[in-house]
């Protein structure tokens, strides 16, 4: 199921639906029962009072094994997203990582360009970057040196993160040029069908986590994307 669809769904449960009904865990229950595929549904629909007590091992596990409707599509990013970003890649950089790379769709998009050189990390045992380098590791450890790519992708990835700070002041130091993330604009419920745990409502709660002076921040088809420049104006 694509995001363009997805978003829509969305936005017809969380804002058409008073929140006594949205929220309610019998209500629920049948589209976790269906989007997760039958598996796990009550620690899946319990995510946000266990996922604090886990440790790194057991997060990761729990990502990795995750299967739901939404690991069938191609990327999280919606098409309008996906069009607003590329066109936004600075041209004069070298290098690019995207951060929470998923099954590297964005990644070996970038890297069929033959402009960048082009990594990839997450979580997941192997992710095939045609032409990149794929590394596993936790957004919130990243194991790079300071300002190693001039552009630092991180799509759909902060609001599954457990330490959002750390998460963000990493993405922020490995960057030389451009920071560009992208979240979705969704208010907090307790039963949500995307695995979230941090929500963005609104432009400032996105704009004054990340801090970068000079940027731009845009809703596009119900998701954030935000773009800091590092080194520069915003356009």
């Amino acid at each position: 199921m694509n995001r363009n669809l997805t978003n829509v769904i969305r936005f017809i449960l969380d804002e058409c639906l008073p929140p006594i009904i949205r929220d309610n865990k019998f209500f629920m229950y049948p589209l976790f029962y269906i989007w997760f595929k039958r598996k796990n549904i009550d620690k899946i629909m319990n995510l946000k009072s266990l996922v604090y007590e886990w440790s790194d091992e057991e997060f990761a596990k729990f990502y990795q094994e995750l299967d739901s409707l939404a690991r069938d599509r191609e990327t999280d990013l919606n098409t309008k997203c996906i069009e607003f970003i590329m066109q936004a890649l600075d041209p004069e950089a070298k290098s690019l990582i995207d951060v929470g790379c998923g099954g590297g769709y964005f990644a070996n998009k970038v890297a069929a360009l033959k402009k960048y050189e082009t990594h990839a990390c997450d979580l997941l045992d192997h992710v095939e970057i045609v032409g990149g380098t794929y590394h596993k590791v936790n957004v919130e450890n990243l194991p790079f040196a300071d300002k190693s790519f001039d552009i630092v992708t991180c799509h759909h990835t902060l609001e599954h993160v457990r330490h959002l700070s750390k998460a963000v002041a990493e993405l922020k130091r490995i960057a030389r040029r451009q920071l560009i993330v992208v979240v979705p604009r969704q208010r907090y419920y307790y039963y949500t069908l995307d695995a979230h745990i941090n929500f963005f409502p609104i432009k400032s709660t996105l704009v004054s986590l990340i801090g970068i002076q000079n940027h731009i921040c845009e809703n596009l088809w119900g998701d954030w994307v935000y773009i800091g420049y590092l080194n520069k104006e915003a356009r």
